[in-house]
């Protein structure tokens, strides 16, 4: 089992796709439907075998859960805040880029 790049709190963007996000739950490999899994083109698939990253996402039009592979996360340079409305559910604000989370979610 690998160990994962990313972590909770940390603000990633999609390699290929125009949408970023922060991190607020990480699988250490896929642990989703095999309906999810085949809905993905064949030629981007990702492999199971690697973290899985579970996402408070926005792009321009709207803010959504995403569910990412590792290899296809990049760190977010911007340093802009994610807009999603669930963040200040989990998070208790930005600290040297990375959210910090709410303790009542650690306990």
């Amino acid at each position: 089992m690998r160990t994962a790049k990313f972590q909770i709190g940390q603000i990633v963007r999609h390699r290929f796709f125009p949408f970023r996000g922060v991190i607020f739950d990480v699988d250490p490999e896929f642990s989703n439907t095999d309906e999810w899994w085949e809905a993905i083109p064949e030629e981007i698939r990702p492999t199971k075998d690697q973290p899985f990253y579970h996402l408070l996402a926005e792009n321009e039009q709207t803010s959504y859960i995403a569910y990412v592979s590792e290899q296809n996360l990049v760190v977010d340079e911007t340093g802009d805040a994610v807009g999603h409305p669930q963040v200040d559910l989990l998070f208790d604000g930005l600290e040297d880029g990375h959210y910090v989370l709410r303790q009542s979610q650690t306990n």
